[in-house]
């Protein structure tokens, strides 16, 4: 069996499996299987069925996101270090010194956008440049329930329509998310500059 039949595999057996499903979805996806849209997909499914236990999908969803990305973020903590030192550049040092400078935002941004904007590259990224693990969880979690809690209201209010709306929207979505990236590193740029431009007083 090859890795595309058995994750075709996953597709169709994960619902079937109900809570347990949906929190093995958010897991393997997070980690080690990539399976992009299918947790998103079904958590829009059983909130449509059971609107009242939405955020209760949505939930289960962000517990095993988070769960799945913490393996990631270990290895790459542990591992990434030792790279980033001997290939440490301009650019790689500016990621540093946003990272240390706004962590949790590093971390609630990207695991808030919603497909198609890659999310384990980031949690990656956070292992390499030393993200601490606080703000790494509570980023994490905050930002994967707010995706799929809104994921499962759509669900919820309007039906399996959702996932039409969710497949359509999702280059719109991704611009919205780098407008609010840049938006936040532009007001950081300036609250930087007002900083450095006020008189000081002895």
């Amino acid at each position: 069996m090859t890795l595309t039949q058995f994750i075709t595999g996953l597709k169709s057996t994960l619902p079937a499996l109900g809570p347990v499903g949906l929190f093995l979805s958010a897991f393997l996806d997070s980690s080690f299987i990539p399976m992009p849209l299918v947790t998103d997909l079904i958590v829009i499914e059983f909130s449509s069925r059971h609107p009242l236990l939405m955020p209760v999908y949505a939930g289960l969803a962000a517990l095993g996101s988070l769960i799945g990305s913490i393996w990631i973020y270990l290895l790459a903590r542990r591992g990434g270090q030792a790279y980033y030192e001997k290939k440490r550049g301009r650019m790689k040092g500016k990621i540093h010194a946003w990272v240390e400078r706004y962590p949790l935002t590093s971390v609630l941004l990207p695991a808030i956008a919603p497909f198609p904007v890659p999310f384990k590259p980031f949690v990656v990224a956070q292992g390499v440049f030393q993200v601490p693990f606080l703000a790494f969880v509570v980023g994490t979690f905050v930002g994967r329930g707010c995706l799929f809690f809104f994921e499962g209201y759509l669900g919820a209010r309007y039906g399996m329509a959702a996932k039409q709306f969710l497949l359509q929207q999702k280059w719109a979505s991704a611009a919205i998310i780098l407008g609010l990236v840049i938006i936040f590193v532009l007001i950081a740029q300036l609250s930087n500059h007002r900083r450095k431009n006020q008189p000081r007083t002895d």
